[in-house]
């Protein structure tokens, strides 16, 4: 799972980079809006977690850009702000949680889960993808029948994209996209769903031959 991190105080936001990192997220740090913001369409990132008062563009506002040009990504505010009237301005803006400053890394990791399992899964962290097979996308573990699959990063991230567009098809180019974020032969994307494939149960994957894959459930 990739986060977009924005905040400008330098010992925060390394320490929260690092935290993120070593329980398994990919995390790209900025204390900038603006650069944030044109990040936001350069890569793919799965939740964005933005201080308010930062420079070029503050983090309501880069919310509310987002929401214009229709880019919906669940998204947290880190922010020191209490009063009602900013927390309504942040919901109103779209985000789907606020934790105040200072705050505890173990409860940002809670938070971070919550807020992935609500907006991508509704009904929780865990997805069954078939008999005895589950993957929980807040852990990034695959689990068959009480063990755990070892999935590579790679095959890790093309299984997050293919769950988080359950039952439809996913396209290579948005395999590419998702994943890799710059243009790889497709040879090795095929290589490595068949590699991922393999790995699965029959069948969890299917081949829409001309259009791509997908996890029907």
């Amino acid at each position: 799972m990739k986060i977009l991190l924005l905040e400008d105080e330098y010992s925060l936001r390394i320490s929260v980079k690092e935290f993120l990192e070593d329980i398994g997220y990919e995390v790209d740090d900025y204390m900038d809006g603006l650069a944030a913001f044109d990040a936001i369409f350069e890569r793919s990132y799965d939740l964005l977690l933005l201080d308010v008062n930062v420079p070029s563009m503050n983090g309501f506002d880069l919310l509310h850009n987002l929401r214009k040009e229709n880019v919906k990504k669940p998204t947290i505010f880190l922010t020191s702000m209490v009063d009602i009237n900013s927390l309504k301005q942040g919901y109103e803006r779209g985000c789907c949680d606020y934790i105040r400053k200072p705050f505890d890394l173990q409860e940002l990791e809670l938070r971070i889960s919550q807020a992935i399992a609500s907006f991508y899964l509704k009904e929780g962290s865990e997805i069954e993808l078939g008999d005895e097979l589950v993957y929980d996308i807040s852990k990034g573990k695959l689990i068959h029948k009480g063990s755990e699959i070892q999935l590579r990063k790679t095959e890790k991230d093309i299984l997050e994209v293919l769950i988080k567009n359950k039952n439809a098809v996913v396209s290579t180019q948005m395999i590419q996209d998702e994943v890799w974020g710059d243009y790889v032969e497709p040879a090795t994307i095929r290589v490595q769903i068949n590699n991922l494939r393999q790995k699965l149960p029959g069948g969890v994957i299917e081949n829409r031959r001309g259009l791509g894959y997908i996890i029907e459930r």
